[in-house]
């Protein structure tokens, strides 16, 4: 059995950043490197693990602004009229939601890390979830629906077989709980950055006070600010840019304004 990860794991190199985020990814059963960790990746440590609905005081209004969205919004926007892809949508446009991004990819983490000037004198953070340890946390209901699918992530579809509304899943539990799922595939954005997001069972409860009740779900990697420009430049290099992960004139420009910044030595 594979010890327990330490919870914060400091880095100093790029070689040890990358056995950090991969570490534990070797699957005896089939033989391969497929990692069981999704990732976020954030430009300064003390960052917490909140929702834009926590951060800006809406959680008492997400039903109203979920809702008010679903009603302005045109009615083509999303495929089919489930509740879960206007959810996905307007996390995906701006409206604050209970649900936060991650990828399943350790690079598209670190660019969030690193994707900002402003910060480089900051050390930051990586995220690093076991979406296992977490399922073992869910309702019986949505345990079945990945038993049955046989897989570890939620679809769409296999919430709305548990659940139709907010209501109906704040219902499942009295205990907290998170759940990953993958949005639908609304733009190149979410293929391109290979996005999941993370559904918690209320929209109070706190991502982060939860993993810490039981460590053994996710570790966080430091990133000190003193390896950004190091990170950045190989990013780059390796084609993981804002020009990739943000397809459109707006994502280009960005690439290119951030490129094109003189490092202050």
């Amino acid at each position: 059995m594979q010890p327990a990860p330490a919870v914060d794991i400091r880095v100093q190199t790029w070689t040890e950043l990358q056995e950090a985020l991969f570490e534990n990814s070797w699957q005896e059963g089939i033989a391969r490197f497929r990692s069981n960790y999704v990732f976020r990746g954030v430009p300064r440590v003390s960052h917490a693990l909140e929702t834009s609905l926590q951060t800006g005081g809406f959680v008492a209004k997400e039903r109203h602004l979920l809702a008010s969205f679903r009603k302005y919004a045109a009615r083509n926007a999303v495929q089919g009229d489930v509740l879960w892809n206007w959810l996905s949508l307007a996390k995906h446009h701006g409206l604050p939601t209970r649900v936060l991004d991650w990828t399943y990819s350790p690079y598209v983490a670190m660019h969030f890390v690193t994707h900002d000037a402003k910060h480089f004198d900051e050390d930051g953070a990586i995220w690093c979830v076991d979406y296992r340890k977490t399922n073992e946390l869910l309702p019986k209901a949505l345990r079945r629906q990945l038993e049955e699918n046989d897989v570890n992530i939620f679809t769409i579809e296999m919430i709305e077989n548990v659940a139709a509304s907010l209501a109906e899943f704040d219902r499942l539990s009295k205990d907290d709980f998170v759940l990953f799922f993958e949005p639908p595939s609304l733009d190149e954005r979410i293929v391109n950055q290979f996005a999941l997001f993370s559904l918690p069972s209320n929209p109070e409860m706190l991502l982060e006070s939860l993993l810490k009740r039981l460590e053994k779900m996710y570790r966080r990697v430091i990133v000190p600010a003193a390896l950004k420009w190091e990170i950045r430049d190989k990013l780059d290099q390796a084609n993981v840019t804002e020009r990739v992960l943000f397809p459109g004139l707006d994502g280009l420009s960005a690439w290119l304004k951030r490129y094109f910044t003189t490092r202050k030595t």
